[in-house]
């Protein structure tokens, strides 16, 4: 290779790897701060601690959208908003998708949604679970219909994968709309307290449109989806325990339901025995008894 070449080649690298470190700042240290602020990590900061350290492989990190309506011929949206890839969590393979809220509020486009329809298609090739961080303000309505039918395509997805490999979102901020039905046809959904919530619509419509005044909290809060609506399966106190439940459950689960359930060896003396059970179960059939007494100390 000649010296002109070889120049030429460096300078290529080089500029590959300056578009490479602008898109891994997502939207720059102003908007980061901001993330840290509402008490939430970025994106990039959950996936680094899903992942086992180096694990991580990003796809399609150099994607943009294409729409030149509303000023967005202008603007930059690095990733377009979404963080997708696999790695491994606990040895295993996972797929996951993170939106970035910091980028134009994690809204969903026409190729925001492309990318998570191609990380999701590759978990379900793969026959390996697929993890979602919902932190999206809904759909980009500059792009209008194919952000629309973009969620449609996650939902076709979630339906595809549903008993075949697990799916999981972990609700890790604002989640309205069109953004809503995906966690619901998925298999697990996880909340964090006082910055993730999940409605159709805002409070703002619903006093608008039937007048009455009803919290984020009341609306679509942790708490009321795991205690009223039943979408919400764990409620947690921030997102680093929100992560930590993830890889949790995950380490419960299959890959697929072509997969054998993962074995912990047991610690267990086949000859222990539980003499509270004497005391938990009552004499008499007609009255009632904590059944959660009974489980811990069998399982415990």
């Amino acid at each position: 290779m000649g010296n002109d070449q070889k120049g030429l080649t460096e300078e290529k690298i080089e500029i590959f790897e300056e578009k490479k470190a602008a898109l891994m700042a997502m939207a720059g240290e102003k908007m980061v701060r901001k993330q840290h602020e509402l008490g939430k990590l970025t994106a990039r900061e959950r996936i680094d601690r899903l992942f086992d350290p180096g694990s991580f492989q990003e796809v399609q990190l150099f994607v943009k959208h294409r729409s030149t309506l509303f000023g967005l011929d202008g603007k930059e949206i690095p990733a377009d908003g979404v963080i997708t890839g696999f790695g491994r969590i606990n040895g295993r393979t996972v797929f996951a998708a993170a939106q970035d809220f910091t980028s134009s509020g994690g809204s969903l486009g026409e190729m925001h949604a492309k990318k998570i329809w191609k990380v999701m298609d590759m978990a379900l090739n793969a026959r390996k679970p697929f993890v979602s961080l919902n932190d999206s303000g809904g759909a980009r309505i500059q792009e209008g219909v194919p952000s629309l039918e973009g969620y449609g395509g996650i939902f076709y997805r979630n339906t595809i994968g549903s008993g075949y490999i697990p799916q999981i979102t972990a609700i890790m901020g604002p989640t309205a709309g069109g953004a809503v039905y995906s966690p619901a046809l998925t298999d697990w959904v996880l909340m964090v307290k006082n910055t993730s919530y999940m409605y159709l619509t805002g409070p703002d419509v619903v006093k608008a449109v039937i007048a009455e005044e009803v919290s984020h909290e009341d609306l679509g809060g942790p708490i009321a989806h795991a205690s009223k609506s039943g979408v919400c399966h764990f409620v947690t106190e921030n997102d680093e325990e929100c992560i930590r439940k993830v890889k949790t459950l995950l380490s419960y689960l299959p890959d697929s339901c072509h997969s054998p359930l993962p074995l912990i060896p047991c610690t267990d003396r086949a000859d222990r025995e539980c003499p509270e059970l004497d005391t938990i179960m009552p004499d008499k059939a007609n009255r009632s008894y904590d059944m959660k007494k009974i489980i811990a100390s069998v399982a415990g």
